[in-house]
């Protein structure tokens, strides 16, 4: 990292540490809206919802690279804001015309406006173009202004109808929306570029909910004891640790490699490496730390076990790991 991305991590994870207390998830987790208000607005307040947004319409300007950092520390502390999508169909309006970005892009940076995804991450896409309207329905992550779809005729962007609220896996919300009929304004973006930045997105978020998880284990290790020794001198736990450790090493270098390849031309390769990584190996590290942290693991009153739900909700999102293997399959032949 150069030093104005070493700025920008320190920046964001001082604003999630100080709304990230287990107390203050747990709040937020109870709550109606399932989402922390507050932290978005600290969000805008710094300009880290306008970073991948141009500087004409309020952004920093900035790339693929500092957005995926960005959300690499939300995975850090697990931050409940809906960062990913609103991001990532930022970048998808970014490209469009001129009148779509004047009038979604300044709300995005000023924390005004919340947009939603409805990609096919996991599967066939639902939803369909008739030329007028889209066809469909879909499952929205977060409550949203504005949804950016991708169907099989292209990228369209469409104020969001009303949907029926479903609590998923980390205890968020998504909304089941009836698409059918409905207004939408085509984007002029390639939908597999949008749908490898949305993967490298979640692949970046599991990083950071990896990572924290692995240190997390062995701050526990450290400062608990058995048999007059700490935990983390007993081989069997060193080794578990060790080989999460190595995995998240992994993580790390096939997500950079591909956000590389990504700025500098295809690389449906690439991703599809850095998303097998981001789910494979992402859950495997989740049940070694709750295991490491042997009861305390399964209390879902300490803040461990969210990490494994958000794990398991990109996973979903993303299809899981053998469906990686066979995008990266297909790509390979």
């Amino acid at each position: 990292m150069n030093g104005d991305q070493e700025a920008l991590v320190g920046l964001a994870a001082d604003i999630f540490r100080g709304r990230t207390a287990n107390e203050q998830l747990a709040k937020v987790e109870a709550s109606v809206a399932r989402t922390d208000d507050d932290l978005w607005r600290e969000l805008a307040d710094a300009g880290l919802l306008g970073l991948a947004v141009a500087e004409e319409h309020g952004g920093a300007g900035l790339g693929l690279t500092e957005l995926c950092l960005l959300l690499e520390q939300q995975g850090r502390f697990v931050a409940p804001v809906p960062l990913w999508e609103t991001t990532v169909a930022a970048l998808a309006i970014g490209r469009g015309t001129a009148s779509q970005q004047a009038t979604w892009l300044p709300k995005v940076v000023s924390g005004t406006a919340k947009l939603s995804l409805a990609l096919a991450l996991s599967g066939p896409q639902p939803i369909s173009w008739d030329g007028a309207a889209l066809q469909g329905t879909a499952l929205v992550p977060g409550a949203s202004h504005a949804v950016v779809v991708v169907t099989d005729h292209g990228v369209f962007l469409t104020e969001t109808p009303a949907g029926e609220p479903v609590v998923t896996t980390n205890h968020t919300l998504a909304f089941d929306v009836d698409l059918g009929g409905v207004h939408a304004e085509p984007l002029d973006v390639d939908p597999g570029w949008l749908l490898d930045v949305a993967r490298l997105g979640l692949a970046a978020q599991q990083l950071g909910v990896a990572d924290a998880g692995v240190r997390e284990a062995a701050q526990h290790l450290t400062g608990r004891e058995q048999f007059g020794r700490p935990l983390a001198t007993f081989q069997a736990t060193s080794q578990q640790l060790g080989d999460a450790y190595c995995d998240v090493q992994a993580m790390r270098a096939t997500l950079w490699q591909a956000v590389w390849a990504l700025q500098n031309g295809a690389a449906s390769k690439e991703v599809g490496v850095a998303t097998w990584w981001a789910t494979d190996a992402a859950e495997r590290i989740q049940h070694t730390v709750q295991h490491l942290h042997g009861g305390l693991g399964a209390d879902t009153t300490y803040p461990v076990h969210r990490r494994l739900l958000w794990t398991m909700r990109a996973g979903a999102l993303l299809g899981g790991p053998s469906r990686q293997l066979a995008r990266l399959g297909q790509t390979l032949v």
